[in-house]
């Protein structure tokens, strides 16, 4: 069994995007819609601005910010910003997944960016690879904050599924730094929004079939190996029904006697990648807002719409 593809099925999320960004375009959000593909529902109607930039030049090709950005946006700003990391295995996705999201915070005032990233299908690379840009992204952003008009001390970590795992790496994990990073900027974010994201990866590996090399590297990859005082404030959001969602449990029982602030919502009786359909992104888009708003980085109570009749999140705490 090869490396990649272990977690694959059980962590590629339902795919749901919306249309590619466009190069210093604006545009009212409501409008980004990829045809033939599952959309993410529309966030807000107020329009933003759209630009992507290369982040990472790597061997198998260059690697892309794809922006969304306030209408009233000036490089002389200092905003606080959000990046997303696309879902799908390491093997599969695209960051069109989270275009809605971004472009709801961007309505929001901050500077929201979705990744590229290198992944099996399309650069035959191992997850120690999406780490790696993971972690080259969050340095990128802050590297470039003056022209970005960006906070360098409020960046957001967030992906759903596998990008919500190398989000949550981009915060705890030590290993896979490249080469071309540079130097003294940290990888570290501020705070982390993780849609459903794998935490236990290490756990999970011991119920197949590896060899050391591989168990080795999962090792290295596995935020909830790495916990320790000083981790940046997290919000996660599972399906109760999600076999992922013990991860997150872990990672609340290892937080609160460090001090570390980690809140968990659920939703009753979903599955993994629930988060991208109707009623539920603009739940956990809301209550990410919540979460941002009591940071600091966002004013105001959110604009997201949820639909009516939607069911509500549940807290779980541990004790």
């Amino acid at each position: 069994m090869t490396r990649a593809f272990f977690l694959a099925a059980l962590l590629t999320a339902v795919s749901a995007s919306v249309s590619p960004a466009q190069d210093s375009s604006t545009k009212p959000a409501t409008k980004a819609k990829a045809k033939g593909k599952k959309q993410a529902p529309a966030m807000t109607d107020v329009a933003v601005k759209h630009e992507d930039k290369v982040y990472k030049k790597t061997p198998q090709g260059e690697l892309t910010l794809h922006f969304s950005l306030p209408v009233d946006w000036k490089a002389e700003d200092k905003r606080p910003a959000i990046v997303f990391f696309f879902g799908g295995g390491w093997t599969n996705g695209s960051y069109e997944q989270f275009v809605a999201q971004s472009d709801y915070f961007a309505s929001r005032g901050m500077v929201a960016a979705s990744a590229d990233y290198r992944i099996k299908s399309i650069h035959k690379t191992e997850p120690d690879k999406c780490v790696e840009d993971a972690k080259s992204a969050v340095r990128w952003l802050r590297q470039h904050a003056a022209e970005l008009g960006i906070d360098p001390e409020k960046v957001v970590a967030s992906g759903g599924s596998a990008g919500g795992h190398i989000a949550a790496c981009t915060a705890l994990v030590t290993a896979y730094d490249a080469e071309t990073d540079p130097k003294g900027i940290s990888a570290v974010p501020n705070a982390m929004v993780l849609f459903n994201p794998a935490l236990n990866i290490d756990e999970l590996k011991l119920k197949t079939q590896t060899g050391a090399e591989d168990r080795k590297m999962f090792e290295a990859i596995t935020p909830n190996r790495f916990i320790k005082a000083g981790t940046p404030p997290a919000i996660m959001f599972f399906g109760t029904d999600d076999k992922l969602k013990v991860g997150a449990d872990q990672y609340l029982s290892k937080a609160k006697p460090l001090g570390v602030r980690a809140e968990l919502w659920t939703a009753e009786g979903q599955g993994h990648g629930f988060f991208n359909k109707a009623p539920y992104a603009q739940l956990t888009t809301k209550k990410a807002d919540e979460f941002l708003a009591s940071l600091g980085y966002v004013k105001g109570a959110p604009t997201v719409k949820v639909p009516e009749g939607a069911p509500s999140l549940q807290e779980e705490k541990k004790d």
